[in-house]
């Protein structure tokens, strides 16, 4: 069985890469998995105004997973 490995990070930014996984996928009647890790480490680093926009990368990505 062909398998395909799509690395994401969530967000806009990664939906057309999703979108594309998922159409080869379905083309090569392949299994589809997406990686998605996620490092809180860095958090401790950054500024402040970083985090709400991390946060909401994170909501797409769940939000994603749950429409798939």
């Amino acid at each position: 069985m062909t398998k395909i490995l799509c690395a994401t990070r969530g967000g806009e930014a990664s939906r057309r890469t999703q979108e594309r996984a998922i159409a080869l996928a379905r083309q090569h009647n392949a299994e589809l998995i997406f990686l998605y890790v996620f490092d809180l480490d860095f958090l401790e680093r950054v500024q402040a105004a970083t985090i709400p926009t991390v946060a909401k990368d994170m909501q797409h990505m769940s939000e994603f997973f749950l429409t798939m």
